[in-house]
């Protein structure tokens, strides 16, 4: 018995296998349920159940109903026979559309057939690229976040630098004003007598103290450029080159006469001396001064005025011509060549008066990066540019000179000199516009302050 029980087992599951089989063969030729991806398959089995009905009755024309047996039944057998055999030219047509309709029915089930399992395996590619989707869209979540984590933590980094740098020239100040502090309690123990001595040696030695502190200062500033560009360095790599496209060394000269042109719309050479006369604090007592783009040399007579040594350099043979005329140390020359040809540190101040507005935006920084090189420890850069901020100069005279490529802004050229290793960066605003349009004077102070201040601005920094 044990026997027996096994073998039916075994053949129980060898039928339950073969209707597996059978229903995964039956499910591939008529896929029923739906598709992954949850697309709905039509059911095509109505269809066939009435395909096998319609084959049926096609199959049954021509046969004769059966009856119960006897003499009846063969006399109306034989006389239902011959009625058949008579009709059989009439139903011949008949039959073959009905099979010929039957045949139509079976090539439809077939074509939608494929049809469902062409929708089959285009669902199941679809899911596969919707998982993939899926799992690249958890990658990018997971890789924003590591960033912003990254970023959150070089950003905490950093303020923490910066706070130690800040910490470093607190505790400088400080004893520095303990050191200054205990020098005058020093002079004043001194006896009486020798307070007239005392004070002559305290002041030469108070100012050799500042100019030790000052030469200090200058070096913790460089220490810090320093620094903080390390760390913008790393923050972010510098973006790809951008392909060298051909720029002209210098500004293009007009095709008309500059002398008459400059007289008129930039002023007179007494106007230019009196506006640039501010300047001569700065450069005078200077070592090597060089003047770029010097025009018709104005800021180079106010320099032989104060007795320094300057020179001046200008692209224009006419303009250098007028120079010569007057004394003045001047020449010919493309801008980025001559200096390029200096020395490093060869400079003790470079001044570059309504020049950079004829630069291709491309090479502005490259010329703060040559003026800064050129300068020595110290040396003083110069530079005067109509003022952007100012809503006036588009009004009037920047786009009168049609060699003006386009303004540039103050932060701009304050972030090329920091990026180029100046220090000590001020801006000064020139020429206000109210001066020449009195009708601003109707405006709100603020709002005149802010859109029509000065028509011009000078930054000065200096090499650290």
């Amino acid at each position: 018995m044990a026997v027996d029980d096994n073998s039916g087992a075994l053949k129980a599951e060898e039928l339950a296998e073969m209707i597996r089989g059978i229903r995964e063969r039956v499910l591939a030729r008529y896929p029923r349920t739906a598709a992954p991806g949850d697309v709905a398959l039509p059911d095509l089995l109505p269809l066939v159940h009435a395909r096998d009905a319609a084959e049926a009755k096609v199959a049954a024309i021509g046969t004769v109903n059966p009856r119960p047996p006897g003499v009846v039944n063969t006399i109306v057998q034989s006389a239902k026979k011959l009625v058949s055999r008579l009709l059989d030219w009439h139903v011949r047509e008949q039959i073959e559309f009905n099979r010929a309709l039957i045949y139509t029915i079976e090539a439809l089930i077939e074509t939608l057939n494929d049809y469902n399992r062409a929708l089959v395996r285009l669902a199941e590619s679809n899911a596969e690229a919707i998982q993939e989707a899926r799992e690249l869209k958890d990658i990018r979540s997971h890789w924003i976040e590591w960033r912003q984590e990254w970023e959150r933590k070089l950003s905490i980094n950093e303020v923490q630098f910066l706070r130690g740098v800040a910490d470093l020239q607190s505790a400088f100040q400080h004893r520095v004003t303990l050191m200054e502090s205990n020098f005058r309690d020093m002079l004043r123990a001194q006896h009486s007598d020798f307070e007239g001595a005392l004070n002559r040696s305290g002041t030469e030695i108070q100012r050799k103290l500042w100019a030790d502190m000052e030469k200090i200062r200058t070096e913790y500033d460089r220490l810090i450029h320093n620094e903080l560009r390390v760390v913008r360095q790393r923050v972010a790599a510098p973006p790809p080159a951008a392909p060298a496209s051909p720029v002209p060394a210098a500004p293009v000269s007009p095709a008309f006469d500059y002398a008459p042109f400059a007289f008129r719309f930039r002023g007179t050479e007494e106007s230019v001396r009196g506006k640039q006369r501010f300047y001569v604090p700065l450069f005078q007592g200077l070592g090597e001064v060089l003047d770029v783009g010097c025009g018709r040399g104005e800021f180079l007579e106010l320099m032989r005025e104060a007795g320094a040594n300057a020179r001046g350099i200008d692209s224009s043979e006419e303009q250098i011509a007028i120079c010569r005329e007057k004394g003045l140390n001047a020449e010919t020359a493309d801008i980025f060549a001559y200096l390029a040809g200096l020395p490093e540190g060869s400079l003790d101040g470079i001044f570059c008066a309504q020049v950079v507005e004829h630069f291709p935006p491309g090479r502005i920084p490259e010329f703060v990066r040559l003026a800064a090189s050129r300068l020595a420890r110290n040396g003083l850069l110069a530079i005067e540019t109509p003022n952007p901020e100012c809503l006036a100069i588009f009004a009037t005279h920047f786009y009168l000179d049609p060699t003006h490529t386009r303004p540039v802004p103050s932060p701009l050229l304050r972030f090329y000199m920091e990026e180029f290793g100046l220090g000590d960066i001020e801006i000064l605003h020139l020429s206000p516009a109210a001066e020449t349009m009195p009708s601003l004077e109707t405006l709100p102070a603020e709002f005149r302050e802010a859109f029509f201040g000065g028509l011009d601005y000078a930054i000065l920094g200096r090499k650290l």
